[in-house]
């Protein structure tokens, strides 16, 4: 099951965490207009990124969730381990710098972001 519901619309990105994901996340929603998303990529490599700290939200062994703050960047995290790891990345006016969550199917979602994105 995956950890995350995505929809695109025409006019916004939208990310749902699923189930106890609300509430591990504090997060009911993430909605941000679509000239705000830069681009969307596969990265089972996030295993290695550097977290920093959290606050709020749950941090555990293959389960982050909630906002992560590393370097001055401020990103949102909701996955359940790494191997449908999709990283979503957000012009500087948004709230956070990019998305790393996991989807049930990561290839389908990084095409529908980045065909909606690249066709602006």
């Amino acid at each position: 099951m995956s950890s995350n519901k995505v929809t695109v619309t025409p006019e916004y990105l939208v990310i749902e965490p699923v189930g106890l994901n609300k509430m591990w996340s504090f997060t009911r929603r993430l909605r941000f207009p679509l000239e705000h998303v830069r681009g969307a990529t596969f990265d089972p490599g996030m295993r290695d990124e550097p977290k920093g700290w959290r606050g709020p939200g749950l941090g555990l062994p293959g389960k982050l969730s909630g906002t992560f703050h590393t370097g001055g960047k401020r990103q949102f995290w909701n996955i359940s381990g790494y191997d449908r790891a999709v990283v979503i990345t957000l012009d500087p006016a948004e709230r956070y710098d990019r998305l790393v969550i996991t989807v049930e199917d990561p290839h389908q979602v990084v095409d529908a972001i980045n065909n909606v994105v690249g066709a602006r």
